[in-house]
């Protein structure tokens, strides 16, 4: 008897188990009244939709970021300062990110939903031994479902009987073509997915014949409803610059905090009035918090997403685009990713020499050469006769799309063998100079398939199949016209060459042919004898002409490829090989089977040497992403099936095909290719790489001056001095300086050679100790600046409110070059070019503009308690302001000399 634990086994169990498992007919199904009882028992045959998303509090959880509270907080002491301006600035920074958040995470959680749409709407049930159609939601274990070409497989079943029956099921196990099904008695326990020929699965299409099969499982407990559980359990991490920016912003916070508090109890043991030194705190608190953090990261990634999808990278989830540029390992779908998905004959092997094809996928161009010279192939006897017998042995059609391209209805592989005979352009005419006859069928036993036409006055059997079968029952061969005995020796060289190219993954085909005598019984004991063997075709899934160049590319930037795909492991590898995703030598694979005796611990000993996986289910595709995840990679893991939809919301950035891809899969990814072409995700890396890089410039450029107004007012207070700047003046350099400079390094292009670093480690962090110390020393010199302006014009004039406008403009500017500074921490201004970041040199000129707006204005003179700066402040100020320059620029001619 069978138990539930090994309900996933239906495949190996005989028939008449399961009919005594499920109490069912085999003929009559089950009865009305047990139908209903089993409806209450196991629920409805559909995907259950999870916790309700409740967007008041998907919006809630916006505002529970460290960083966002503190604004918030700076936001409401600034309102209790009378400093609406910087208040309200920060309130629409905050309100700005959570709406954007939310409307991102809110789209991510359609997944389920988008499962659900597979479902098939009815279903033909047999029920009381009467068939009817019922809506598909009615079904369950043990009902009587017949099965035709079209219709979607409403639960997974078993097979009990098929009629030339083929199974779409690429979507679900990666399976590059049309799957034959049959009612095998029974199957090793350990059969990968995409081998149980005797089981369909819910949501998979039948392309051709019919079937009768009994449902096993239902609803939540099929493949795609375990699936749909696998999504709905994973929880997606923070990605490490949502991780990383977090942690920034709370040592920000502290750090300042600190500093401020020592700046503030100095004053007070001065003898400061403490009112005023309780407000100058608050205000180097609010200018030390970096309040455009968010808004500037925030634009950064959606300025980069507007450039990717000019890429045809579309992203669904902002961080992703800087996650998916510290990726070191994609793991890739090989159908309909590397490859096109579309079956392709490669070669035509005659008895006595080699036609290779040339043209991709289901078009129509392409052309017929023996070794250098090209051949007609509708003026040569022998290759004319192997295309006529593929195109006329076939039950598929062609339907023309645009651009000379073709639809299949039906089989691919039959469906290549007509795009073959489009291509030696004589397709269309063989209907009408042959007429139809009689059809024996494929079937799993023979696997082989024959059909009868008339020409003229005779009769002739087209037959085509696997070549272990259809050579046994050839007596003669085809050379060019001339019959010849197939004798051992002929024999051996066809195995031969079989051989070879089965050893590149091909997949083959013999074609024979026989004619048929007045009279003769069109049965199979009859037609399939005394055949003449015509020649074996060649096809493949070929790759993407563009893969091998952008696996290259990612090889070159550090970033490793694997190969994750439900394919025969033989197959995969001659991809693989010719893609360069491993060398001839390589034996970095493993398959489904092995995966699933090795334990979670040794599985990832083996995924970083690991290149290929063949025959892995969706489970396998999740333990391998989580595995590679335990290693501290950051992984890319791109899909188009079902069947990826876990592992693309388990990996640091899910990839999905734009194109091929189903609905699940785009909703369970983070970015979708539109034209699912490998290529543009080494431009979305690079892009990922180049605003990781401005967001760390931005930090730099922020902190760095930031430093320079702390340390020059701690300075400025341990020395006895006046404070250098007012409230009022760190406040309005705070909001300047911290929106348009930064803003202008949010844009940066990306520099030279980007694409020739490795991948950063996942442990780094933001900002390295080594940055770390160049922002100091760079807040150093912006702090001398400062507090030199300041004690100069004090010491010459004693006019503390000179002192103070002198010390304002001059951190105004000094920070303004800083921002030029940190366009790159390697190459000199000069390499950049100064006019090259058109946003920083526009953002300076504003900043310049509104300064001297506030020295010259006497209004504003009052507001900010400024003076006019006559032409001797102006050198003295501009020298100032240029000594971060310099600095720079000498420290990193230095580097560059040391470098070389």
């Amino acid at each position: 008897m069978i138990k539930p634990t090994q309900s996933s086994l239906w495949h190996h169990f005989a028939i008449s188990e399961i009919l005594r498992a499920l109490d069912t007919d085999a003929h009559k199904g089950l009865s009305a009244a047990s139908a209903q009882q089993r409806l209450a028992q196991y629920g409805p045959n559909q995907l259950s939709e999870g916790k309700t998303i409740s967007p008041l509090a998907l919006l809630g959880e916006q505002f529970t970021d460290f960083i966002v509270l503190t604004l918030i907080a700076a936001a409401i002491v600034s309102g209790f300062l009378g400093e609406w301006l910087d208040a309200t600035a920060i309130v629409a920074i905050v309100i700005l990110n959570a709406i954007l958040g939310f409307f991102q995470e809110y789209r991510a959680e359609k997944a389920l939903a988008a499962l659900k749409k597979l479902a098939a709407p009815s279903a033909q049930v047999t029920r009381d031994g009467e068939t009817r159609t019922l809506p598909s939601t009615d079904l369950v274990p043990g009902d009587l479902i017949l099965l035709r070409a079209g219709d979607l497989v409403p639960a997974d079943a078993r097979v009990l009987d098929a009629y030339m029956f083929k199974v779409e099921e690429a979507a679900l196990t990666g399976e590059s073509s049309a799957v034959e099904k049959s009612a095998v008695a029974s199957l090793d326990a350990d059969t990968a997915m995409a081998d149980r020929v005797n089981m369909v699965y819910a949501s998979t299409i039948v392309v051709q014949g019919r079937a009768h099969a009994l449902v096993v499982e239902t609803g939540m407990r099929t493949q795609i409803g375990q699936i749909a559980g696998m999504v709905a359990r994973i929880e997606k991490d923070e990605t490490p610059l949502q991780k990383q920016l977090d942690e920034v912003g709370k040592v920000i916070v502290y750090v300042s905090l600190g500093v401020v508090a020592i700046v503030a109890l100095a004053g007070i043991l001065r003898g400061d009035d403490p009112v005023k030194m309780f407000l100058v705190a608050v205000s180097l608190a609010v200018a030390a918090v970096p309040e455009g953090l968010a808004a500037v990261v925030t634009i950064a990634l959606a300025l980069g997403m507007h450039r990717m999808v000019q890429r045809n990278a579309l992203i669904r989830k902002l961080p992703a685009v800087e996650t998916l540029g510290a990726a070191t390992l994609i793991c890739t779908d090989k159908t309909g990713t590397l490859t096109q998905n579309e079956m392709t004959v490669r070669e035509i092997v005659l008895p006595d020499r080699l036609i290779t094809v040339s043209g991709e996928g289901y078009t129509s161009t392409g052309e017929f050469r023996q070794g250098d010279h090209a051949i007609n192939a509708a003026a040569d006897h022998a290759l004319r006769h192997v295309i006529e017998i593929g195109a006329l042995c076939n039950t598929s059609e062609l339907q023309a799309t645009d651009d000379n391209h073709f639809r299949i209805v039906g089989d691919s592989t039959e469906g290549a063998l007509l795009i073959l005979a489009r291509k030696a352009r004589f397709e269309e005419t063989l209907r009408a100079e042959y007429t139809f006859v009689a059809e024996l069928p494929f079937d799993a036993t023979r696997k082989r398939m024959t059909m009868i036409y008339t020409r003229g006055a005779e009769q002739i059997a087209f037959v085509k199949g696997a070549p272990e079968t259809v050579l046994p029952h050839c007596t003669q061969i085809d050379h060019g016209g001339t019959l010849d005995d197939l004798d051992h020796a002929a024999r051996k060289d066809i195995l031969y060459a079989n051989a070879q190219l089965a050893a590149q993954a091909r997949r083959l085909l013999a074609v024979a042919y026989r004619r048929v005598q007045a009279g003769e019984a069109h049965s199979i004991a009859n037609i399939e004898r005394n055949l003449v063997f015509a020649g074996t075709i060649t096809m493949m899934d070929p790759p993407r002409p563009e893969a091998r160049a952008a696996v290259a590319e990612a090889q070159r930037a550090g970033i490793r490829v694997a190969m994750i795909t439900g394919d025969h492991l033989d197959t995969a590898m001659a991809v693989a090989r010719e893609l360069n995703i491993v060398d001839r030598q390589a034996d970095g694979a493993l398959t489904g089977v092995e995966i699933e005796k090795m334990s979670d611990a040794e599985l990832a000993q083996r995924v970083i040497a690991t290149r290929v996986y063949a025959r892995v289910s969706p489970e396998h595709k999740l333990r391998i992403v989580s595995a590679l995840k335990a290693r501290d990679q950051i992984v890319a893991m791109t899909g188009d099936g079902v069947n990826d939809a876990p592992a693309l919301k388990e990996a640091q950035i899910g990839i999905a095909m734009g194109i091929t891809g189903t609905d699940v899969a785009k909703e369970a990814a983070d970015m979708v290719l539109l034209d699912d072409n490998f290529a543009s995700i080494v431009s979305a890396i690079k892009e990922g790489r180049a605003i990781f890089d401005n967001i760390r410039k931005f930090i730099h450029f922020v902190l760095s001056h930031n430093i320079g107004e702390v340390l020059a007012m701690f300075v400025a207070s341990l020395a006895g001095l006046p404070l250098p700047l007012l409230p009022i003046q760190i406040l309005w350099i705070n909001l300047v300086t911290d929106s348009l400079p930064a803003l202008a390094l949010g844009v940066e292009k990306a520099e030279p050679g980007i694409m020739e670093r490795k991948p950063r480690p996942a442990s780094e962090r933001i900002l390295p100790n080594s940055l770390l110390a160049v922002m100091f020393a760079q807040g150093v010199i912006v702090a001398i600046a400062t507090l030199a302006a300041f004690v100069w014009e004090y010491a010459t004039t004693g006019n503390v409110v000179r002192a103070q406008a002198i010390a304002f403009t001059t951190s105004i500017l000094a920070q303004n070059v800083q921002a030029f500074n940190v366009r790159s921490n390697r190459l000199s201004l000069f390499q950049l070019g100064v006019f090259t970041n058109p946003f920083l040199i526009g953002a300076f000129v504003l900043v310049t503009g509104t300064l001297l707006l506030l020295l010259y204005v006497p209004p504003l003179q009052v507001i900010f308690q400024t003076a006019p700066l006559n032409a001797l402040d102006w050198c003295v100020v501009g020298a100032l302001a240029l000594l971060p320059l310099v600095a720079v620029e000498i420290a990193k001619w230095i580097y560059r000399a040391r470098e070389k």
